[in-house]
């Protein structure tokens, strides 16, 4: 990897000792080069929108705003940049919130170098991977919606519908699919309907269904 496409990493932990000593691991890493450090989750969010770094190393218990709180600002603000959740809790709870939050992986601390290494290229890999496939969907996503159209032929425009709720378990699924059949039966044309919720979501399930497009990637490109 040439030195320009280095790993560039924030890390965000409140122990100084904890930043120096992360500092030094990734130090010895020939492609890879700490962006910044940040000793709270408000700090972080700040100099995560100012650094655009590839990795952030978070730590789940701060003062100031946790880890996880940090995650999802950071997520959904500064998409680009995933984030390795790091705590000495190990417990499922922990894992799970991170995750919804938006963590890309998580590391119990403490955790060995090669631990460390290893989960900062896994997800600046998959990162890269997810940009690729981006990209490539882009022209397809421009193309007209029906490419068999006469040259000239106006495109057609839909209607975005969303449900959201931020409890589970309220009924969402079963309304967005209940509409989605009653639209396709009155209008008689294509209805198109997603979860947000890629990998857990059930509305094939419900459908009994086995979907074409299991990303969005997938759904652009098909």
């Amino acid at each position: 990897m040439a030195e320009a496409e280095k790993i560039r990493i924030l890390i965000v932990d409140d122990i100084a000792d904890t930043r120096d000593n992360l500092a030094k691991l990734i130090g010895f890493e020939p492609d890879m080069e700490v962006a910044g450090t940040a000793d709270g989750g408000q700090a972080a969010v700040n100099l995560a929108k100012k650094e655009r770094p590839h990795v952030i190393l978070m730590d789940i218990n701060m003062p100031d705003m946790d880890g996880i709180t940090a995650t999802e600002i950071i997520s959904n603000t500064v998409p680009e940049s995933p984030i390795i959740m790091m705590s000495v809790q190990g417990e499922q709870d922990y894992l799970r919130r991170s995750m919804l939050a938006g963590a890309r992986e998580f590391l119990v601390k403490p955790f060995s170098a090669d631990e460390l290494i290893n989960a900062i290229r896994h997800v600046h890999e998959l990162e890269k991977v997810k940009r690729a496939r981006y990209a490539a969907a882009a022209p397809a996503a421009a193309a007209p919606v029906n490419p068999l159209a006469p040259a000239g032929a106006p495109r057609v425009t839909g209607e975005i519908i969303t449900f959201f709720s931020p409890k589970g378990g309220v009924g969402r699924t079963t309304i967005a699919t209940n509409l989605a059949v009653a639209l396709h039966q009155l209008s008689q044309k294509p209805v198109v309907l997603v979860d947000g919720s890629l990998p857990f979501g059930d509305i094939a399930v419900i459908l009994n269904m086995s979907p074409k497009a299991k990303t969005i990637a997938d759904l652009i490109g098909s």
